[in-house]
Formats: C-alpha cells, sequence, structure tokens
C-alpha cells in the first residue's frame, strides 16, 4: 500500500500494545493540543464496548480500549452525533479502524461531520471480530483479537468475512496512523499523515524524523494478497448478486427490520423512505395485489429496501461489515454491498473516504466522467438502423 512520503517516530512496547498506547493517549491529554478523547470502552458486563468521550487521563489508563475486538456501533456514527451541528469548543481525538476513519471522510463530505477540531487516528486493522463472537465469549474473543495484533496475524480467518478481503486495512485520511504491520514487534510506529499528526505526535513528545520504508513494503505485501482474497470472494458472492431471482433469492429471508440500515454509518438520514408514512399503504392495496399474484409475502417490498439502499449509498460504502453484524436471520448483507460498491465506485474511478479532498462523484459534475460508457452509448447509436 504505497503512500507518499510520511514520517514517524516510535516508542517501545512496554505491558503490551495497548497499555503503550494508552500512555501516548495520555501524554496528549495532558498537552495543549486535545482537549479530550473519544475512545471505545468495555461496558459494564464486559461483552461489548460503547464509545465514550473522556478528559480524564486516569479514565484512559483503567477503562479505554483504544483497538477494540468488535465494532457494535461504527466510529463514524459516534462521531457524527458529536460534531453535525458545528465543530463544537472541543479539540478531540478519535481513535478508529481504517474503515471508521473512512467512513468519518464521507460524513464530512455530505456535511455530516466536522472536522475542523478533531484528530483521526487509525491503525493496520487485522480485521473486527464477528459482533456475536464478542455476545458469545467475550473474555476469549478479546484475547483472540489482541493475540492477532501482537502476532501481526493479518490472515486470520476468524475475522469477519469481508474484513478477509478489505484492501483499504492500512492508512488512509487519519491524521495519525499506528503502523502495527511494521516488521519491528519490540516498537511502536506511529506514523504522521497531516499537520494536525505532526503537531499530535510532537504534543506527546515523540521525535518525527523517521521514513517508514519497511513498514511501506509490509503493507503493500499485504495488501496483494488481500487484493487475491478479494478476487476469490467476488466470483463467489458474484452468483447472489447478478440478475433479479438470483438478488431476491439472497434476500428471501429478509424480515424487514431494517437493522442493517440502522447500523450503516453512511444511511444518515433521519427516516428513510422505507420507514415513513407514504410507504405505508391502504391494507386494499395488498389485498388487490395478493388477488392478482396469488399471495405476497409481508413485510412488503423488502427486496426494493435493499435496492434502493444500494442505490443511495454504495458509492459511499467503506465495507465496514456492520450491516451483517446487524442482521438477526445472517443475510450475508455486507458481502452484496461490499461487491456492488466495488463496481459503481470502479466505475466512478472512486475510492469512498480514502482522500478528504476528492468531491462524491454524484455531488461534482465532471465532463469527463465514465469514459467508457460514453463510448458504448456513441458506439450502439452509431450501429443503430435508420428510423423509417
Amino acid at each position: 500500500m504505497s503512500t507518499d512520503s510520511k514520517s514517524g517516530g516510535r516508542i517501545p512496547i512496554e505491558n503490551g500494545i495497548e497499555q503503550t498506547l494508552r500512555k501516548v493517549l495520555k501524554e496528549s491529554l495532558k498537552s495543549d493540543l486535545i482537549d479530550a478523547l473519544l475512545l471505545p470502552v468495555k461496558v459494564p458486563s464486559g461483552d461489548s464496548y460503547a464509545w465514550i468521550l473522556m478528559q480524564d487521563p486516569a479514565l484512559v489508563e483503567e477503562e479505554a480500549s483504544p483497538m477494540a475486538a468488535v465494532m457494535p456501533v461504527q466510529g463514524a456514527k459516534a462521531l457524527k452525533s458529536l460534531t453535525r451541528k458545528g465543530n463544537g469548543s472541543l479539540r478531540v481525538a478519535a481513535m478508529m479502524r481504517p474503515c471508521e476513519v473512512r467512513g468519518t471522510i464521507e460524513l464530512s463530505k455530505l456535511n455530516q461531520i466536522n472536522l475542523d477540531n478533531v484528530t483521526l487516528i487509525s491503525y493496520d486493522c487485522p480485521g473486527a471480530l464477528p459482533l456475536s463472537d464478542m455476545s458469545d465469549a467475550p473474555q476469549d474473543t478479546e484475547e483472540a483479537f489482541m493475540g492477532l495484533l501482537s502476532e501481526r496475524n493479518f490472515e486470520s480467518t476468524a475475522v469477519k468475512p469481508v474484513c478477509q478481503f478489505c484492501t483499504e486495512f492500512s492508512m488512509g485520511a487519519a491524521d495519525v496512523h499506528i503502523g502495527m504491520a511494521d516488521p519491528d514487534t519490540s516498537q511502536l510506529l506511529l506514523i504522521s499523515g497531516s499537520e494536525k499528526g505532526t503537531a499530535f505526535l510532537s504534543a506527546t513528545g515523540l521525535k518525527v524524523d523517521e521514513e517508514p520504508s519497511a513498514w511501506e513494503k509490509q503493507t503493500d505485501s499485504i495488501q496483494k494478497k488481500r487484493i487475491q482474497q478479494m478476487d476469490k470472494a467476488f466470483q463467489t458472492i458474484q452468483p447472489m448478486v447478478e440478475g433479479f431471482d438470483n438478488l431476491a433469492d439472497t434476500f428471501s429471508n429478509c424480515i424487514g427490520c431494517h437493522n442493517c440500515q440502522s447500523a450503516c454509518p453512511i444511511c444518515y438520514c433521519r427516516q428513510c423512505y422505507s420507514d415513513s408514512k407514504e410507504s405505508s399503504l391502504e391494507s386494499a392495496y395488498y389485498l388487490d395485489k395478493a388477488e392478482k399474484r396469488g399471495g405476497i409475502s409481508l413485510p412488503h417490498d423488502r427486496l426494493m429496501f435493499h435496492v434502493g439502499r444500494l442505490s443511495h449509498m454504495s458509492l459511499s460504502c467503506v465495507s465496514c461489515g456492520q450491516c451483517t453484524d446487524a442482521c438477526p436471520v445472517s443475510i450475508p448483507v455486507a458481502k452484496v454491498f461490499s461487491y456492488v460498491a466495488a463496481q459503481t465506485q470502479q466505475a466512478f474511478e472512486y475510492k469512498a473516504g480514502k482522500t478528504a479532498g476528492e468531491a462524491i462523484p454524484l455531488k461534482e459534475y465532471k465532463e469527463d466522467e465514465l469514459k467508457k460508457i460514453h463510448e458504448m452509448t456513441k458506439s450502439a447509436e452509431s450501429q443503430e438502423s435508420p428510423h423509417e
């Protein structure tokens, strides 16, 4: 995963990766740069995490889980609730997975997040474990994830399916990045991705003067393997998606709960049309349709709901897998959305959340956009027989 010229610094790992990271985060709170941290914290029951805004260094030391094993709430949604109405008075540093940072960048382009006073921190992510693992065996799940981090294991089949073929697992638009893929396992590599990042690392006392070439080489190697995994996965997903009958079969067990929509960071509408009064039709409509067809399934228009969601947000989908985690009937929603998003984003030569400065395609007109489609249209027109 080649990057522009980056610079970083190292600190020795003492008492584990998370404890070392907590030390860095605590130091940032003591500086004049950061007023509060937005971090995951394990809930009292021990089987999940909640996003907490904290200013007390002791709370960071005792409660914070900056690298949480699972994603109960996508970090972009948590940050949106804090900054949607403006940047506020607090200067906040938020620690997230790369897909959460990408979701944050997309929401900032949609005017749902304000990043003026936010410093984004990410890390090379081996993948998140399924949410069900945490609820079934919290301690085992947490230990398994920390094992992936300490072993620098980016090929585990225990993580969520979409994580196994995620190619954007490393540094993107974050201000600060933790190079977990770095070959040196005795030290923690912290890389600056912006002026904000350099200021943050300097405030913690870190000297930022190293070119992380070994880390770049390692992330490139991991990405090549992930691309191969993605190609294989998409071969199995394609028959589930392409063609109306196949898509209908894939979503045949949907119960219309709309949990996938609620969990998705990109579905930001306060009220979806599918949940509005306009979409709730009179009983006579359903009876008439059932009579004509010989029967209909309820809830109605379940497939239309998923297709509508795809058409609205596939350009901004970051393949975080939250939709599948939220599905009570285990439909592989994330696989479907990741596959379709890859096609639509490729068509527009766009990667959701990759860079902060690039506008979402449908919000910005480009004269030379979709060249292949233009060429296909012109070719088809030239072959048409003249109308009589």
